[in-house]
């Protein structure tokens, strides 16, 4: 009696040939997913730094292009290259006896730039910041246990 209700609830063989199929496939298919879905980050993370690559190599051909350009305007604007395309204008340089002013009716000359405050008593601002806000929070904890202390004290008496 015993063998055979052992029997009727055993497995055939080929039924647990296929359940270990099953999971075998099962944690295949898992390993896949998994290594596809790295792969497809890594993918993504190496195109994304290639292009940012691309965008700092240009960056610096820009500022060196920027530099060149730079370093040749300062060269064409420089003191002796002005001089030499204003005498090829027809430009000469002024002397004292060639100069010849000129008076504007109406025209108001500028005033001087004060560049420094004049000198004198320095008046200072008020705080912008109530002193009360400047106040710490262990002050402020200090000043409230104090007060407490005093009113208990006066209610005690």
């Amino acid at each position: 009696m015993k063998n055979k209700l052992v029997q009727a609830y055993q497995q055939a063989p080929w039924r647990i040939q296929l359940q270990w199929i099953g999971l075998f496939l099962l944690a295949l298919l898992l390993v896949a997913s998994v290594a596809g879905i790295y792969l497809s980050i890594s993918s993504n993370a190496s195109t994304a730094g290639r292009e940012v690559q691309i965008l700092q190599n240009q960056i610096d051909a820009d500022q060196q292009n920027i530099a060149d350009k730079s370093s040749v305007l300062a060269s064409l604007t420089s003191s002796a290259q002005m001089n030499k395309r204003a005498l090829a204008m027809g430009f000469q340089l002024v002397s004292s006896d060639n100069e010849t002013y000129v008076v504007v009716p109406g025209y108001s000359q500028r005033g001087t730039a004060d560049l420094a405050p004049q000198p004198g008593p320095v008046t200072l601002q008020p705080p912008l910041v109530k002193p009360s806000y400047t106040q710490s929070l262990l002050q402020w904890f200090i000043e409230k246990l104090s007060s407490a202390t005093q009113n208990q004290g006066q209610v005690q008496k």
